[in-house]
């Protein structure tokens, strides 16, 4: 949603059909997607499943792909610029990644992620200001005056998609998702960089 809402038309991809999905989506292997028909776009973002990196599953000791070298390979094949999104735990794979935090966007959650640029996109994130608000424990319901803890099986799904702005999406999504805030960021300033790519080869 904040790609669309910075200007792109938007075509998804996830190897599990998703029909809440908002805008045109093709359903297949990302990374053979990316690897075959990536340099017919503009811009691309990859989101690697991060519950190979995420604390909760090393707790639970569940097995889970680790995809982020072979989404790199497949966006370094494409020629575009692009970014790879994941989670704190990823960052030993992560190259210079930039990180955003709900506070910078005003919004009543933290939800640290990390974004790795590439393909000759830069990333300069806005200030982080001082983390002041308590954060409601995972799962617990969220006091007066705390920001939204929204992982696992986490209570409050329409205090949780008034907060990330996404209406649309079930617990399932919310736990997994960016806030549309961070892609509407990231997305301006790829698409000012795209711009100013276009006008010098004018």
């Amino acid at each position: 949603m904040g790609y669309y809402l910075a200007g792109f038309d938007v075509l998804g991809v996830d190897k599990d059909p998703q029909p809440r999905y908002p805008f045109r989506f093709a359903q297949a292997d990302a990374v053979d997607f990316t690897a075959r028909y990536g340099h017919r776009f503009d811009f691309l973002h990859a989101s690697p499943p991060c519950q190979h990196d995420s604390e909760t599953q090393r707790i639970q000791r569940n097995r889970h792909p680790d995809l982020i070298g072979p989404t790199r390979e497949a966006l370094q094949s494409t020629g575009r610029p692009w970014v790879i999104e994941n989670v704190g735990g990823a960052l030993p794979k992560l190259h210079d990644p930039v990180m955003l935090c709900g506070a910078m966007f005003a919004l009543p959650t933290y939800r640290h992620r990390w974004f790795e640029p590439g393909g000759g996109l830069t990333l300069t994130a806005p200030p982080d200001p001082e983390h002041t608000a308590p954060q409601a424990k995972m799962g617990r319901p969220i006091p007066p005056g705390h920001f939204g803890h929204f992982v696992g099986n986490f209570s409050g799904v329409s205090h949780a998609r008034q907060a990330l702005t996404v209406p649309w999406m079930t617990r399932d999504g919310i736990r997994e998702c960016i806030p549309p805030a961070y892609s509407r960021f990231i997305g301006q300033q790829a698409a000012r960089q795209l711009h100013t790519t276009a006008a010098h080869a004018a």
